[in-house]
């Protein structure tokens, strides 16, 4: 059963958009003068999460906001009024930084030659790999939208029901398998009290004084005691998605602990829930081979979603405005 399953996310790799069958491994090899593109920004990565280990987390939720709206573009990186970036999902999206750090410097090195949102990618699995997940490689050659409007975003909320969840990722192409193995970057980072209290501590169902049965009593007992008191001064609270002591580990724990009633966010535990799922987080969490390659898998995938090639786009000067 785990063979198969695994074979189905090797397999299934048919991605969403046409500009992905122009997209190449290796695409920036002899085009950045005397520099190897991909060891720059790998250089950048490994300097960054030496000092800041989180950064695998901002990176991973950059791409997934990224890609989830219009693709793999860079519109989440544009800056002003109305943007992406305004979106009330994108407010606590980090990350923005590093990655015009790196652009900056390959701007030195190549003006005009590497964009945006293939920065984007390969900082995410550089710095994957360096928080122990898969090295998995990428093709490169996406160019950047001249788009980028908090309208078209529309992402998965923190309450959905794993219908809904499974829902909203076959829009980008995933199957259920592939769904429950990206939902697995909640292996690192962190969310905040109130993304938890109404609907999980405190109003579960809309009613007053109710819990989430379907989070273990003991730590929901945690949850209201230390970490998200029911006062609006704990609402920024961090509260870590894997245990802390694997917050920065991509690893399969965050599945052990959805068996254990013990995911912090609802869509998370509902993939334990509910039985069309609950399958797949046992097999990933029995077997951290196969999570770690199903993982790197889809992360590819995600990255080939509706990307621009070719003529298309335009390769930005820099990556929070358009030329």
């Amino acid at each position: 059963m785990q063979a198969a399953a695994l074979m189905v996310v090797l397999a299934v790799l048919s991605l969403a958009g046409s500009g992905s069958a122009q997209l190449r491994y290796g695409f920036y090899k002899g085009r950045c003068n005397s520099s190897d593109v991909e060891a720059v920004v790998q250089s950048i990565v490994k300097a960054r999460f030496a000092r800041e280990a989180s950064i695998v987390a901002y990176l991973l939720r950059l791409q997934f906001h990224e890609c989830a709206v219009n693709g793999c573009d860079g519109g989440l990186l544009i800056d002003g009024p109305g943007t992406e970036k305004t979106a009330g999902p994108n407010l606590s999206v980090k990350g923005y930084d590093l990655i015009a750090a790196i652009k900056s410097e390959l701007e030195k090195r190549c003006p005009g030659v590497v964009s945006c949102s293939d920065i984007e990618i390969l900082a995410a699995r550089d710095a994957v790999a360096l928080a122990g997940g898969p090295a998995y490689a990428v093709r490169n050659g996406r160019r950047d939208r001249r788009r980028s409007l908090a309208s078209d975003v529309r992402l998965p909320g923190a309450d959905y029901t794993a219908a809904q969840t499974a829902a909203y990722f076959s829009r980008l192409g995933m199957s259920p398998f592939e769904t429950v193995a990206l939902l697995g970057a909640h292996t690192v980072g962190a969310t905040h009290c109130s993304a938890i209290k109404s609907s999980r501590l405190y109003r579960y169902g809309g009613k007053a004084g109710a819990t989430d049965p379907s989070m273990d009593p003991a730590v929901a007992w945690v949850y209201k005691r230390y970490v998200c008191p029911n006062v609006s001064s704990s609402d920024g609270n961090a509260v870590f998605l894997d245990d802390q002591w694997s917050a920065v580990k991509v690893d399969n724990h965050y599945y052990k602990k959805l068996q254990l009633r013990r995911g912090v966010l609802q869509c998370d535990q509902n993939l334990y829930s509910d039985g069309s799922t609950r399958g797949i987080v046992d097999q990933l969490a029995g077997n951290k081979g196969m999570f770690l390659s199903a993982f790197g898998q889809v992360l590819v995938k995600l990255s080939e979603v509706n990307v621009l090639t070719g003529a298309q786009g335009e390769i930005r000067k820099v990556c929070n405005k358009f030329n």
